[in-house]
């Protein structure tokens, strides 16, 4: 009868496979410290061989980390350096507090509406008027994309004005945003006939 992977027992960290796991039980099966430690330098030197870059002094803990886990927390041998602990594993990052913030124009995007803050800020000049021309274009292309169907100039300038509070002021019969299309990618070659 063959011996079939999906019989044999689960690997722990199956990157390094079945013969390296193989070593790693047979290291455990020898009694004398010594020699258990040299066997375990030798699994170490054999996993290094599979993944050079975790050889660099920097990176050879996480070989000796790796081995601990491969033999279920139970080797006992001088390592060279300090390993992981079963209990390392079992800890849960720590939760990180995102800003929760809510705005009514989420399809801008919260970086857009500190820019528009920051624009209006800025004393009047030519300038403040380029930063605001390039906003307002930026927010067309938000626009279109959560709404492909086409834009009125006139209602991101109403978005503006909002967005600023009433400070950025814009007149669609004097101000013309770029009209943006999409465009069809180019064949590379030719479809082939079927026979």
């Amino acid at each position: 009868m063959f011996n079939y992977n999906t019989h044999l027992k689960q690997l722990i960290l199956p990157e390094y496979g079945r013969n390296i796991q193989r070593m790693v039980d047979h290291c455990l099966t020898i009694e004398d410290r010594e020699e258990r430690t040299v066997c375990a330098r030798n699994v170490v030197r054999a996993m290094g061989n599979l993944f050079p870059e975790l050889r660099a002094p920097e990176n050879e803990h996480k070989l000796w980390d790796h081995l601990m886990i491969m033999s279920g927390f139970n080797l006992d041998i001088d390592f060279p350096c300090d390993v992981i602990h079963e209990a390392d594993l079992a800890t849960e990052p720590e939760k990180v507090n995102y800003t929760q913030s809510q705005f009514a124009y989420r399809h801008y995007g919260r970086i857009l509406r500190d820019m528009v803050a920051k624009a209006a800020a800025m004393e009047p000049g030519e300038e403040r008027d380029e930063v605001i021309l390039l906003l307002a274009n930026h927010m067309k292309k938000q626009m279109l994309a959560v709404n492909p169907d086409g834009v009125d100039d006139a209602k991101i300038f109403k978005d503006l004005l909002e967005l600023s509070q009433g400070a950025i002021r814009l007149d669609a019969a004097t101000t013309k945003l770029h009209e943006f299309q999409e465009i069809k990618p180019v064949a590379t070659g030719k479809k082939k006939k079927k026979k």
